[in-house]
């Protein structure tokens, strides 16, 4: 049987705790707002302690990218992996994504559409990790498309992301209570459209 280190699994904990909540500002107040000192002042822990983990800012946005899109995995796409190959899983995925932005799963909605704007134009490696996590989003919907025997599927997931990215922005910044009931309407209708076409 394999001993664990308290000091490393207390060490583990405490790194999840401060991706944690460094994802949650970075939702609301984007990944330049987070720093060193402001983690270690609101989760109580020293800043050497959490320069230790991450040893700058850039690398602290990088590891925030990498545990939010954790989060959204096990929130949105493994769930939905649960579901039949095909039109199940397109829809399963297309509503995880809306209840994740719908019930808040971080505070300022969806983490990705909190930070994209912020590093669109600013060539890097933080851009490119976030760039890198929608590309894998918007595959995953077209590969669903492709197993559900639709027509374009580049078309489709354009505009499936496209909505589903509305809603978002619908309910967050313009605070209107129907957005995700108007881009559940909207998806299910165009995946009515294209399923009736193929048949």
């Amino acid at each position: 049987m394999t001993r664990v280190d308290g000091r490393v699994e207390r060490g583990e904990q405490t790194r999840r705790l401060i991706l944690r909540r460094a994802a949650d500002i970075a939702s609301v107040e984007g990944l330049e707002g987070l720093s060193i000192g402001r983690l270690a002042a609101e989760l109580d822990v020293s800043k050497s302690g959490v320069f230790a983990h991450f040893g700058s800012k850039e690398e602290l946005q990088l590891a925030t990218v990498r545990a939010a899109a954790k989060i959204f995995v096990d929130t949105v796409v493994t769930p939905a992996f649960r579901e039949p190959v095909g039109l199940p899983r397109l829809r399963a995925l297309c509503e995880g994504w809306l209840d994740y932005s719908e019930r808040r799963t971080f505070p300022g909605g969806c983490f990705f559409a909190a930070v994209q704007p912020e590093f669109s134009s600013r060539p890097g490696r933080v851009r490119d990790s976030i760039a890198e996590a929608g590309e894998k989003w918007t595959a995953l919907i077209r590969e669903a498309a492709v197993q559900s025997g639709l027509e374009d599927p580049d078309q489709l997931a354009f505009e499936v992301v496209a909505f589903l990215e509305a809603a978002n922005v619908q309910a967050v910044l313009h605070d209107f209570p129907g957005a995700y009931d108007r881009a559940r309407v909207a998806v299910r209708e165009r995946l009515t459209r294209v399923e009736g076409a193929a048949e």
